[in-house]
C-alpha cells in the first residue's frame, strides 16, 4: 500500500488531481513548509506528519483500495491540522483566563507514560523520541498542552443533573433495542491443571475434595483463591458477566444449565478440570429502565458535552486569525 505526503494530500482534497499522478514522498526527507498559521503560531508539515505517523499503519490496514486509502489519509491530514489549531486556541484560552495547575500534574503524567508505555525504560523512551524527531523538552511542552486541552474540555462537560427524567425516559423508549441483552451469568470458576504426569483420576479426587469443602460451608470465592490455577485466582475466580459465546462450548453448556447459586460437578476440558459457580443470572431481553438509567444519563451528558464543546471551539476559532496554506 502506498501513502503520500501531507501537502500532496491537501492538494488531493482541494482538487481533482488523480492519486495515480502523485509521487510517493511520505518517506522522503521531512518537508519544512508551512501547513497553517493560527495567530502567531506556525504549524509546519513536519508537525502534521509527526502527528499523523502513528495512525498511518492502521489506515493502511483498514483501507480496501488505493482510493479508499487516499481519501482516509486526506481526511486525517485535515483533521490533524484542525486538531493542532484547536489545541493552540484552547491553550491560549487557558492562559488568558489565568488558569493553572500544580507542576506535579505534568510530572505524574510523564511518569505514567514512561512506566506504562516504556516499562520505565528511559533508554527506550529516548529512542522513541529520537524516532519521531522530538527531544524531552518538546515532549514535555506537548504533554503540558495535551493535559491543558483535556482539562479544558472536561470543564465543558454538562452536569447530568441537567438531564430531566422525562428526557431519559424518552431516550429509553426510542432506543430500547440498544439495551437488549443476551442471557448472561455472573460466573466464578476454579480451574485445575495437571502437575507433571498427574493422572485424571488424581485431579478428579482433588476437585471433589474442593467441592466437599464448599459443601461444608467454605465460600466458592475462598476456595477459588486457595486452589484455582487460572488468572482470576486472586479475584476469587470471578469472571464477571459472561454470555454463551464467551465460553468454550462444553463450559457454556454446563454453566448455563446451572441455577443461580449452584455450582457444577468437576468438568474435564482437555487435561484441565473446571468447577463453575453461578453467582447471578440475567435473562435474555430488554433491560429495564432502572438498570440502564445511569448509562442513558452518560449518553445524554456526552451528547450535550459534545455540542457545547463544538460551540465553544467555534467561538475560539471565530475570534482567532487562522490561515491554511
Amino acid at each position: 500500500m502506498k501513502y503520500f505526503a501531507p501537502f500532496t494530500l491537501l492538494l488531493l482534497c482541494a482538487s481533482n488531481i488523480s492519486a495515480q499522478t502523485v509521487h510517493r514522498v511520505w518517506e522522503y526527507p521531512i518537508i519544512q513548509g508551512v501547513a497553517a498559521q493560527v495567530e502567531n503560531r506556525i504549524i509546519t508539515f513536519e508537525e502534521v506528519r509527526r502527528e499523523m505517523s502513528s495512525l498511518v499503519p492502521r489506515i493502511e490496514q483498514e483501507s480496501r483500495t488505493q482510493e479508499d486509502f487516499d481519501q482516509k489519509m486526506a481526511n486525517l491530514y485535515l483533521e490533524t491540522i484542525q486538531s493542532l489549531i484547536d489545541r493552540h486556541l484552547i491553550v491560549k484560552e487557558f492562559g488568558e483566563k489565568k488558569y493553572n495547575f500544580p507542576p506535579s500534574v505534568i510530572e505524574n503524567e510523564y511518569d505514567r507514560i514512561l512506566i506504562e508505555d516504556f516499562n520505565n525504560d528511559r533508554a527506550a523512551f529516548h529512542l522513541h523520541l529520537q524516532s519521531i524527531g522530538k527531544n524531552v523538552r518538546e515532549f514535555r511542552s506537548e504533554l503540558r498542552e495535551r493535559v491543558i486541552v483535556s482539562a479544558m474540555r472536561g470543564n465543558m462537560r454538562k452536569s447530568i443533573s441537567e438531564i430531566s427524567p422525562e428526557r431519559i425516559s424518552r431516550y429509553y423508549e426510542d432506543n430500547k433495542i440498544q439495551f437488549f441483552q443476551e442471557e448472561s451469568l455472573h460466573l466464578r470458576l476454579i480451574m485445575l491443571k495437571p502437575i507433571g504426569d498427574e493422572s485424571p483420576d488424581l485431579m478428579r479426587q482433588q476437585a471433589e475434595r474442593i467441592l466437599a469443602e464448599v459443601s461444608a460451608g467454605k465460600s466458592f470465592e475462598d476456595a477459588a483463591r486457595a486452589y484455582s490455577q487460572d488468572t482470576r485466582r486472586s479475584r476469587g475466580g470471578d469472571w464477571g458477566w459472561v454470555t454463551r459465546k464467551d465460553l468454550n462450548e462444553r463450559l457454556a453448556e454446563a454453566a448455563f444449565s446451572l441455577a443461580q447459586g449452584a455450582y457444577s460437578e468437576p468438568l474435564f476440558v482437555g487435561r484441565q478440570v473446571y468447577i463453575m459457580y453461578v453467582e447471578e443470572r440475567r435473562p435474555e431481553g430488554i433491560q429495564p429502565l432502572a438498570d440502564v438509567r445511569e448509562q442513558i444519563e452518560d449518553i445524554l451528558a456526552g451528547q450535550l458535552s459534545r455540542r457545547e464543546q463544538q460551540a465553544w471551539i467555534e467561538r475560539l476559532r471565530q475570534k482567532a486569525f487562522i490561515r491554511y496554506y
